[in-house]
């Protein structure tokens, strides 16, 4: 089929949720535009700070849209191009898009709490401890995975034999690691003149494209060559910044300047698509099983997480976005809008990998990064952008892809982590607690253990990250049935998502820890590899498990009148 016709129907089909199953939801919902926000009561300065409703959007795309709608998208690929479509348009508009904007509109509800802190206010302080624990250790899997994968794009050496030389792409990387360090010195400029000055409509889209354009031209002029070390280091420190500066003053200008280069990425896809508009290479159908990954159920829906459903999405909903959204009527474009633009950028992703792939049905060889990298600057150099321009700035796209992930889950990380220990009058607690509650010992504790979590390598790290992030998933959409339920609003349109990722992620997850436990039994497992994988899934399992179970009771508990 041609790839032109599998977009056109893609982006027909998700806007269609958007305008009828989104507003739908809304409208059942409720939705006062006259009502005070939390970022409007509690303005503070750091975390609540009242924002343009497409800046909110353009933070929550840029946070939400990480390596997940390119990577698995690709790699389920393996199980033939149409049902990962068919699970990418389902899920974006019946799973993914409905957990974020629940996730959103349940915290701006309630004064702009995290989940943790609704799961204790509607279901109960044991689930809320049980909740953050998961969530602390979801936001260490994600930081080390992203972190690890990030480093390694920038790196700009290879070790062979034990002899370590210059990459084939070292400029390239290196150019793209020099952007990715001026987008951060250009946001912090950016925030303060916003600050100042308050620019808004023409005059903020004007200054974000003048520092996006000079991060891009200084940094493809002055590649900072470096090892994956150097790399690894320099990103454990944006992230700790972007962890415990204001939101307005990192976070958000980098978010807003970002999507600049994401829009760019997408629209030189589409119209490359467009003009070229190649056939989809990559087979229909391959069966069941794969040699490679395994069963199509459950493997196919933790493998495409963030481009139909994701967690983490939540997270972000209910941690960041919701703190900084100044009018509820930006809730639909901010919650389910961004999730349904990942999900086109999902099914780009997939297009683009079959562009790629041979005509005889055989993929492109390579990461799904590079496949997809390498397939959208072609696209770019058609027209007559260079090879050089083209492949720079696709490097730092799909860097920024995990960049704009990794600072909101390190901020994400860093409260869960005090919101574990605190407890309601901090003025009188404990030493210990207000220690273990303060914003940068928290923090470091949380990239520390991210940091070391990095050893055991990305790919290491990455099959455990589907499962957890489907799983967190579901906790939401349980969370979300009993705010929902009582509040009196509509809730039976999230029992079959509910339902169907409480089968995928525990099936996963179990088949996974059964997996590592042969291996131990056959002696080719490592410690530090697949025990720390086991560790971590078996905790996943318990806290999952657990969760669910107390969740469960509230849910189906009788109110009395």
């Amino acid at each position: 089929m041609n790839t032109l016709v599998i977009i056109l129907i893609a982006a027909v089909f998700l806007l269609g949720g958007y305008m009828l199953y989104g507003r739908w939801l809304a409208k059942k919902w409720g939705i006062d535009p006259q009502a005070k926000t939390p970022a409007v009561v509690h303005n503070d300065g750091e975390d609540y700070v009242p924002t343009n409703g497409w800046t909110v959007f353009a933070h929550q795309f840029s946070s939400i849209a990480g390596a997940g709608p390119v990577t698995g998208a690709i790699q389920a690929a393996a199980f033939g191009w149409v049902p990962v479509l068919l699970w990418i348009l389902l899920g974006g508009v019946f799973f993914g898009a409905v957990t974020d904007f629940g996730a959103l509109y349940a915290s701006v509800k309630n004064d702009g709490k995290s989940m943790g802190l609704l799961i204790e206010q509607y279901i109960g302080k044991t689930g809320r401890r049980l909740f953050l624990g998961f969530c602390w250790l979801f936001t260490l899997i994600v930081i080390a995975a992203f972190a690890d994968m990030v480093a390694g794009t920038f790196n700009a050496y290879v070790v062979t034999d034990g002899v370590q030389a210059l990459a084939d792409g070292a400029k390239t990387n290196g150019a793209a690691g020099t952007i990715s360090l001026l987008f951060i010195a250009f946001a912090i400029v950016f925030g303060l003149i916003q600050k100042k000055f308050n620019f808004k409509g023409w005059k903020q889209v004007v200054l974000g494209l003048v520092f996006t354009a000079a991060a891009l031209l200084i940094g493809m002029n002055l590649p900072l060559i470096a090892t994956k070390d150097t790399w690894s280091y320099l990103t454990f420190a944006y992230i700790f910044l972007a962890a415990v500066l204001p939101m307005w003053l990192l976070m958000q200008p980098r978010d807003y300047m970002t999507t600049f280069m994401f829009a760019g990425m997408i629209i030189g896809a589409v119209l490359g698509l467009v003009v070229a508009h190649p056939s989809m290479n990559l087979p229909a159908y391959t069966g069941f099983t794969n040699d490679a990954l395994g069963n199509l159920f459950p493997i196919l829906f933790v493998t495409v997480a963030c481009g139909a459903v994701s967690g983490f999405h939540s997270l972000v909903s209910s941690g960041t976005s919701s703190k900084t959204v100044a009018n509820e009527k930006d809730m639909l474009k901010v919650g389910y809008g961004a999730m349904v633009l990942e999900s086109l950028l999902a099914v780009i992703a997939l297009c683009v990998a079959g562009a790629a792939a041979s005509a005889d049905g055989t993929a492109a060889v390579g990461t799904p990064f590079q496949i997809f990298s390498a397939g959208v600057a072609g696209f770019l150099e058609m027209f007559g952008i260079s090879t050089h321009a083209a492949q720079c700035f696709m490097t730092m796209c799909v860097s920024a892809l995990a960049l704009t992930s990794l600072d909101s889950v390190a901020r994400i990380g860093r409260m869960s982590f005090q919101e574990l220990f605190s407890v309601d009058d901090m003025e009188h607690a404990e030493g210990w607690r207000k220690l273990l509650c303060n914003k940068y010992f928290s923090t470091v504790v949380t990239l520390l253990c991210g940091f070391i979590l990095t050893k055991v390598g990305y790919a290491n790290i990455w099959p455990l990250f589907g499962s957890a992030n489907q799983l967190l998933s579901a906790l939401v959409l349980i969370t979300l049935c009993v705010f929902l339920k009582v509040t009196k609003r509509e809730n039976r349109t999230l029992f079959p998502p509910l339902i169907i990722m409480l089968c995928v992620t525990f099936t996963a997850l179990v088949q996974r820890s059964i997996a590592l436990v042969k291996a131990f039994s056959a002696g080719t497992a490592v410690f530090m590899v697949e025990g720390l994988q086991l560790i971590l899934a078996l905790l996943l399992i318990v806290l999952g498990v657990t969760i669910v179970l107390h969740s469960g009771k509230r849910l189906f508990k009788k109110e009395h009148a």
